[in-house]
């Protein structure tokens, strides 16, 4: 992927990994549309930062995915880049009595939105490039989230298969798999202990650069080539075997 002079549209953008990818990529002299379900957050952004483009909408629901790219085939026909970032973790049991709901949203937005959005988008002329973020825990799941984890293990098997299915329309499929990191994902303070975004940031456009599908950083590095036993070893030391 050539990360400059590109119109990218990066889903969850306003916060965590999504902000992190927008500021680093509007350096690069990229236009970026941001989308997100708080507007508060998009407007924050975009007050910071002039050149970028919001759209408030709630990926969940299939009418809003819907509208996105209704008004990106509008307004932005020559978006070339999709980035599918948003996504929520829940940290939760199966003996919670709003499990099943909560699992449903989370399905819905780190599953189907991304599906769906894919679907739709391929369908403009200028999309050539595809990211999907996944996560280290599609390899080796944490007990804490086992829905979100089961989601991150669907995302990373079907950014294979899309990897492929599209060479024949020439759209690049990158797969981004950040490890946990200092964001409020899963919520505040979760993850304090985790390292900041910059670093991560920083080395994923390098490796954007050195034209990498498979983007890592840190534990995702060490997971995504784990062989069985490592990640045995690695799901017990994360889960308390």
């Amino acid at each position: 992927m050539n990360i400059s002079n590109n119109k990218i549209l990066i889903t969850g953008g306003g916060s965590g990994i999504g902000r992190g990818l927008t500021e680093a990529l509007l350096k690069e002299n990229n236009t970026v549309i941001i989308c997100g379900r708080r507007k508060e957050v998009l407007d924050e952004l975009a007050a910071q930062y002039s050149s970028v483009i919001t759209f408030c909408c709630d990926l969940e629901k299939e009418e809003e995915r819907i509208n996105l790219y209704e008004w990106v085939a509008k307004e932005h026909d020559d978006l070339n880049v999709l980035i599918n970032n948003a996504g929520i973790q829940q940290w939760m049991h199966p003996d919670d009595e709003d499990f099943f709901e909560r699992a449903k949203t989370e399905v819905a937005i780190n599953i189907l939105a991304p599906v769906h959005l894919n679907t739709l988008f391929i369908k403009l002329k200028s999309l050539h490039t595809i990211i999907n973020v996944t996560s280290a825990l599609g390899f080796c799941p944490l007990i804490k989230v086992p829905v979100y984890s089961g989601t991150k293990a669907f995302f990373h098997s079907y950014t294979l298969s899309l990897r492929k299915l599209m060479e024949k329309k020439n759209i690049e499929v990158i797969e981004l798999i950040p490890p946990a990191l200092n964001t409020d994902l899963g919520g505040k303070g979760l993850h304090d202990w985790a390292p900041p975004v910059s670093g991560f940031i920083a080395s994923i456009m390098e490796q954007m650069k050195q034209g990498k599908q498979t983007l890592t950083y840190g534990l995702s590095e060490t997971m995504s080539a784990a062989g069985p036993e490592q990640l045995q070893a690695a799901f017990d030391r994360m889960n308390g075997g």
